[in-house]
């Protein structure tokens, strides 16, 4: 649940955030009567995310379990993809993120009104396709054993709850965080959950017998760490740690952590001993004319 939590506060703050400068902007430069086209924008978005949501979990029910576990497991792998390109994008892109959406804003507003719908649209709704897919198997990858996924649901939904308030604090001007911390450490963490998601994915295309090994354990701790203990859920829940891993799931594991933890951190230094520009005004300060 609290992994689920994080992720949904992290990916849903992105998202609050790209929606507070576009709203920011729009009221700065007077052009309320454009802010209806932002919010179209946004409830497409969401909806689009809600339906991708939705047919991840239900769509493949009818499906041979061996289709399932295939089928789940390349989701699996493809969500680690992504929320791998988001975390290094967002850590590369967070000082330049309001500038490029207030030129793309500028840029709208001279094509056309409904021009803005696409630019909401297409902000919001690659947050919330990411999140969809990655909240979808963090979630199947924690309820294995656990036989259910409202705990890891509630977490999430309670992170988008946070996600949603924090953002609105922070274009009313009411709230300041170090937006630079938080992405640096929630970037790590995540990156630790999409390496128990990899290993999960594998597994399942070992069930799917899509891969090879499925009996070949690099370790059983099933004994000190039983799956139905609290720690056991704990571990599970959190880190998607499994007491018996295969030898390709600790492979998949050990191979995605070690490398992208060690450039994440290594980019993390190099841009803080680079001397910083500027910062853009911030958001709350343009909340209110």
């Amino acid at each position: 649940m609290l992994a689920n939590f994080l992720i949904g506060l992290r990916e849903g703050l992105e998202a609050a955030l790209i929606v507070s400068i576009l709203i920011a902007y729009l009221v700065k430069s007077d052009r309320r009567h454009l802010l209806p086209q932002i919010w179209i924008g946004v409830g497409i978005a969401v909806a689009i995310s809600l339906g991708f949501g939705a047919a991840l979990t239900f769509g493949p029910k009818g499906l041979t379990f061996e289709a399932q576990e295939l089928i789940g497991g390349l989701l699996s792998i493809v969500a680690v993809a992504f929320v791998t390109w988001m975390i290094f994008w967002m850590a590369k892109a967070a000082r330049s993120l309001s500038g490029e959406l207030r030129s793309q804003i500028d840029s709208a507003a001279e094509a056309g009104r409904w021009s803005l719908v696409i630019i909401a649209l297409l902000a919001v709704g690659r947050e919330g396709l990411e999140t969809a897919l990655f909240l979808w198997a963090a979630t199947q990858a924690a309820a294995q054993g656990a036989g259910t996924t409202a705990a890891p649901l509630l977490g999430a939904a309670l992170g988008l709850l946070v996600a949603v308030v924090l953002g609105y604090l922070i274009y009313r001007g009411a709230l300041k965080i170090n937006l630079s911390r938080f992405f640096t450490w929630t970037g790590a963490f995540l990156i630790v959950i999409a390496a128990g998601v990899l290993a999960y994915g594998v597994h399942d295309l070992q069930e799917a017998r899509f891969l090879p090994g499925l009996n070949n354990l690099a370790f059983d701790v099933s004994e000190t760490i039983p799956p139905t203990s609290w720690y056991g859920t704990l571990l599970k829940g959190v880190f998607n740690f499994s007491p018996a891993t295969t030898v390709l799931e600790a492979a998949a594991w050990l191979l995605y952590f070690v490398p992208t933890m060690t450039l994440f951190l290594y980019q993390k230094r190099q841009r803080a001993q680079t001397p910083s520009r500027p910062a853009p005004e911030p958001v709350g300060s343009s909340g209110r004319k």
